[in-house]
């Protein structure tokens, strides 16, 4: 994953292990004082959602200790789009759209960071400015050509 996806993940982990836990042991005590706990709708919630919050903390933590963390700057690819590059692509039609290949938690189209594992990242990796890629998507091909690849 890329430098900032790493930052964004451990922002979230302390957000959880700061913010939510406990929030969520508030509400647990709160509802614990409401009696039975059998036929407690808001004990119920709260345990539900102490699980996902739980559950999360551990998957983000994994990520991270499993992560190798890519600097797009220190990136020596010769040109050619790899993991972390910003690529300007232009279609058939002219339009002209910037992504930045990331990792599968850092994707966001809207702002334009495409997942390594998408069709189109796929179709770009190992290629260079000016060639012409082919992706195939549910909607049928599409044909870009790459304009420029920045390691930024």
């Amino acid at each position: 994953m890329t430098r900032r996806g790493a930052e964004l993940l451990r922002q979230e982990l302390q957000r959880l292990k700061t913010v939510e836990r406990p929030r969520i042991s508030a509400a647990l005590a709160e509802a614990r004082g409401h009696g039975d706990l059998s036929e407690n709708a808001e004990y119920d919630a709260a345990r539900e959602r102490q699980a996902l919050v739980e559950a999360r903390i551990r998957d983000l933590e994994a990520k991270l200790a499993d992560a190798q963390i890519i600097d797009p700057k220190t990136l020596h690819a010769d040109g050619r789009v790899v993991f972390a590059a910003t690529v300007d692509v232009e279609d058939d039609d002219g339009v002209v759209t910037t992504w930045q290949i990331v990792g599968e938690d850092e994707a966001d189209i809207r702002a334009g960071r495409i997942s390594v594992g998408s069709p189109i990242a796929r179709a770009l990796i190992g290629r260079h400015a000016g060639d012409e890629v082919v992706v195939r998507t549910p909607g049928g091909e599409k044909r870009y050509t790459i304009l420029d690849v920045r390691y930024e």
